[in-house]
C-alpha cells in the first residue's frame, strides 16, 4: 500500500515547519514571524471551535484540518516559558510528528482526492431499475380519451397531470371536458394553466377555463389533487357569432366594467304593437342598488342616449330596459276625452312617459285641491298642457276661470271653453281678488248636514263646485308696476288657503326662479301640492330648475336632445357634393318632465289640435259658480265684468278724495267694502332681484 503523494507533501511541510516554530520564539520573540505564528495559530482555533459548534455533515474531518495550526498557537506559548533551545526543539519535533500521524486521516471523504495506488478499482454498480407502474389504470377508456390522453403526454402532460377522462360536447366537434388529475397521488396541482393547456392542444387561451372539481362519494375524488378543463372553441365562436339573449347580456351589458355590472339577464319582451322591446335584468341582492351607465348602455344597444330611443326603469334589484324602434317622445299622442276624464282618484293621463306608461296628474288631492305649476319656454308646448289640465278640470265639473297677461289665439280659443277668460294684469288681479273673497264666502257655506267642512271630493252635501284658476305668464303680470306687487301677494294668500274651500291656483310660465319673480312661499306651496311639469328646459338650465323644486342633486336628469329624430345618413356625400344639411327637426315641443316623486320621469304630453277643434275634448256644458256665491261677490263689488277700466276707488282713494278739503264727504266707489280694501299692497323688496323690476319699481315710486 502507497502513501498518496498529498500526505507526504503534508508530512514534509511539518518536518520543515518544526525547526521555524522553536527557533523564532527565541531568535524573533517580537519579529513578524512569531506575530504570523501567533495569527495562524489563533486562526486555527477559530476554526476548530466554529466546527465543533456546528452541527452540519463533516465537522470532525474540520476540525482534524484545523488541528495543526490551533497547536501552533500552543508550541509557541509554550516556547516562550521553556528556558533553553531544547525543550523548544522537543515540543516542536512532538509537534511535527503528531500532525503528520494525523495527515492521512484528516483527508478522509474530501473531494477528488486520488485513491491509493494498490487499491484496486471497485467494479461500477449498475443502476436498480424499478420497473415503473402504470401510467393509467386499466379503466377500459373510450377512444377519445385514448387519443387525448396521447396528445396530452406527447406534449408534457401540462402542470404534472394525468387526463382521467374525456368527454366531448354534443354538436361541438373541436369541444370536449377533461378530467384531470395529478400525476403524484396525494399532491396538488400547482402549475396548471390556461396557456400551457391552450398551447398541448392547439387552441386559444380563452377558450381553456378551469375549475376545480367536487368530491362525489363513490363515483369519484374531488380537491386539489384534481382538475375539470372545459375546451370549447367551437361554443366561443357561435357565442361570438350568434350568442343567446342570456350570453349576450352577460358579455356585453353585465361584465365588470359593463353598463350595469354583475346584472343577470332574466328575460325579453317584445311589443309588436308599441313597436318597443324591453329587457328585464336582475342584480344580486348583496350588490345594493344596479349602477347603470346610460352612454355605454345605449352603445351596447346600437343607438346613442341623444336619440330617445332607451329608457331605463330600476326597480330596486331589478333594472328594465326599453329600448324603442323610434323615440316615443317624438310620437304624436292624440288627447282623447277618456284620457282626460278623472277617475274616482282624480287622476288622469297627461302624456305618456318614455317607458310607454301613461304618466297622470290629479286635479285633487288628499290635501284637498290640486294647484299647478307649468314651466316652458316660448313654443315649448306649455298652452297645450294648460288645454289638457282645463279640460280635465271641466270633465270633472269644476268651475274653470283663465287669465293670460297677453293676448294669445290659443288662450282665447280655451277660453271659449271657461266660465271666464281674461287678459292683463288688470284682469288677473280682479279674478284673484274674487278668489279671495270667495274662499272667505265658501267658509260659510253650510253644508247638507248643517256644518262646515274642508272640501272634500268624496264627502257628501257640498254646496259648491271645486274651482280651478289659471294665470298665463304669471310672472310677467307679478311684475306689472302698478299691480304686480297685490298679484303676487294674492297669489301667494290663495296657494295657501285655497286647497280647503276647492280653490286650487294653476301658474304657467317660463321660470320658477324665486330671483325671477316667485316668492319661496308661493313656489313651496305650488310644489307641494301639485304634480309640476316642465317642457323643454334649456341645458344649461336644467341643474337650477330642478334644484328650484327640491330634486336632489343625484336625481337631476340629463338634458333633452334638441330633436329626437334620427340624423339623416349621407353626410359625407353630401359634404363631397358641396350641399347644404337638411334642417334640423325642432319636435320636442311637449316633451319634458313630470316630476310626482324626487325622480323626475322623460314625458311627451297629449296633443289638441286646436285648428280641428277641441269640442271632442270638453264637456257639453260650461261649469259656474252657484247663485249664492255670485250673491255674496256682487255684495262686495266683485262681481262684474272685469275687462271694464278701473272702477273709481277700486285700487285706493282717488288723488280727489286725497287732496280734497271736504274731509268728512265720503269716498268714491261708495261705502261698500271691496276685498282687499284697507290692505296695503306696496312693492315688495324681496322681489326687487333684477335690473329690469328695479327700473319697474323706481317708475312706480316717481309715477313716472
Amino acid at each position: 500500500m502507497s502513501t498518496p503523494r498529498s500526505v507526504v507533501l503534508e508530512r514534509l511541510a511539518y518536518t520543515l515547519a518544526a525547526p521555524v516554530l522553536a527557533a523564532a520564539p527565541n531568535v524573533f520573540p517580537d519579529g513578524a514571524v512569531t506575530t504570523g505564528l501567533a495569527l495562524a495559530g489563533a486562526a486555527g482555533a477559530a476554526s476548530v471551535v466554529h466546527a465543533a459548534t456546528s452541527r452540519t455533515p463533516g465537522s470532525g474531518r474540520r476540525i482534524l484540518r484545523a488541528m495543526p495550526l490551533a497547536l501552533i498557537a500552543a508550541v509557541d506559548v509554550a516556547a516562550m516559558f521553556t528556558p533553553g533551545w531544547h525543550a523548544d526543539a522537543l515540543i516542536a519535533a512532538a509537534w511535527a510528528l503528531l500532525c503528520s500521524g494525523l495527515a492521512p486521516w484528516s483527508r478522509t471523504g474530501r473531494t477528488h482526492h486520488r485513491p491509493a495506488l494498490a487499491t484496486p478499482a471497485p467494479a461500477m454498480a449498475l443502476p436498480v431499475v424499478h420497473e415503473p407502474a402504470p401510467v393509467h389504470p386499466l379503466d377500459d377508456a373510450d377512444l377519445l380519451t385514448i387519443r387525448a390522453r396521447q396528445l396530452w403526454e406527447r406534449h408534457g402532460a401540462p402542470g404534472g397531470t394525468l387526463i382521467v377522462t374525456a368527454t366531448p360536447y354534443e354538436g361541438m366537434p373541436h369541444d370536449l371536458t377533461l378530467l384531470l388529475r395529478s400525476t403524484e397521488p396525494g399532491r396538488p396541482i400547482r402549475s396548471l394553466t390556461p396557456a400551457g393547456v391552450a398551447a398541448a392542444l392547439a387552441v386559444n387561451e380563452a377558450d381553456v377555463t378551469i375549475l376545480p372539481v367536487a368530491h362525489q362519494p363513490g363515483h369519484r375524488q374531488g380537491g386539489p389533487g384534481w382538475a375539470e378543463v372545459h375546451v370549447t372553441p367551437d361554443a366561443n365562436q357561435r357565442r361570438h357569432e350568434a350568442p343567446t339573449d342570456h350570453e349576450w347580456w352577460a358579455d356585453r351589458i353585465g361584465q365588470v366594467g359593463g353598463p350595469v355590472p354583475g346584472s343577470q339577464f332574466v328575460k325579453k319582451v317584445r311589443d309588436p304593437e308599441r313597436k318597443v322591446t324591453h329587457y328585464i335584468a336582475q342584480v344580486p341582492d348583496d350588490m345594493g342598488e344596479p349602477r347603470v351607465n346610460l352612454h355605454t348602455l345605449a352603445a351596447a344597444l346600437k343607438t346613442k342616449y341623444d336619440e330617445g330611443r332607451m329608457f331605463v326603469t330600476v326597480d330596486g334589484s331589478q333594472v328594465l330596459v326599453s329600448l324603442w324602434d323610434s323615440s316615443p317622445l317624438a310620437q304624436v299622442f292624440r288627447a282623447t276625452r277618456e284620457l282626460l276624464t278623472p277617475d274616482k282618484n282624480g287622476r288622469w293621463v297627461t302624456g305618456y312617459l318614455g317607458n310607454g306608461q301613461p304618466a297622470r296628474n290629479r286635479v285633487y288631492t288628499d290635501r284637498g285641491a290640486a294647484h299647478g305649476l307649468f314651466v316652458a319656454p316660448s313654443g315649448g308646448g306649455k298652452t297645450q298642457l294648460m288645454a289638457l289640465h282645463i279640460a280635465a278640470d271641466a270633465l270633472f265639473g269644476a268651475v274653470v276661470w283663465l287669465a293670460a297677461e297677453a293676448p294669445d289665439e290659443k288662450a282665447a280659443t280655451l277660453g271659449g271653453y271657461t266660465d271666464r277668460y281674461g287678459v292683463g294684469a288688470l284682469y288677473m288681479i280682479r279674478l284673484l281678488r274674487t278668489l279671495d273673497a270667495l274662499m272667505d264666502i265658501r267658509g260659510e257655506m253650510l253644508w247638507e248636514d248643517g256644518q262646515v267642512h274642508d272640501w272634500d271630493p268624496n264627502l257628501p252635501g257640498c254646496p259648491y263646485r271645486m274651482m280651478s284658476a289659471y294665470l298665463d305668464e304669471f310672472l310677467s303680470a307679478a311684475r306689472d308696476g302698478e299691480y304686480g306687487a297685490e298679484i303676487m301677494d294674492l297669489a301667494e294668500r290663495v296657494s295657501v288657503k285655497g286647497r280647503k274651500y276647492g280653490v286650487g291656483i294653476k301658474v304657467a310660465g317660463q321660470s320658477i326662479y324665486v330671483q325671477d319673480g316667485f316668492t319661496q312661499l308661493l313656489c313651496e306651496n305650488l310644489r307641494e301640492n301639485c304634480i309640476p311639469v316642465v317642457l323643454k328646459v334649456a341645458p344649461k338650465k336644467v341643474g337650477d330648475m330642478f334644484k328650484a323644486l327640491g330634486i336632489p342633486s343625484e336625481n337631476v336628469p340629463d338634458p333633452l336632445p334638441r330633436s329626437f329624430s334620427p340624423a339623416e345618413a349621407g353626410r359625407i356625400d353630401r359634404v363631397m357634393r358641396g350641399e347644404p344639411e337638411p334642417p334640423a327637426d325642432s319636435n320636442t315641443g311637449g316633451a319634458g318632465w313630470i316630476v310626482e316623486a324626487k325622480q323626475p320621469d322623460v314625458l311627451r304630453t297629449l296633443y289638441m289640435d286646436f285648428k280641428a277643434g277641441l269640442d271632442d275634448c270638453f264637456p257639453d256644458t260650461v261649469a259656474a259658480l252657484t247663485d249664492h256665491e255670485i250673491r255674496e261677490l256682487e255684495a262686495r263689488d266683485l262681481w262684474f265684468d272685469w275687462t271694464e277700466p278701473p272702477r273709481p276707488g277700486e285700487f285706493g282713494p282717488e288723488p280727489d278724495d286725497e287732496n280734497g278739503d271736504d274731509g268728512g264727504a265720503p269716498k268714491k266707489g261708495g261705502g261698500k267694502r271691496r276685498s282687499g280694501e284697507g290692505r296695503k299692497y306696496a312693492t315688495r323688496r324681496d322681489t326687487v332681484t333684477s335690473p329690469r323690476q328695479a327700473l319697474d319699481a323706481i317708475k312706480n315710486l316717481t309715477g313716472v
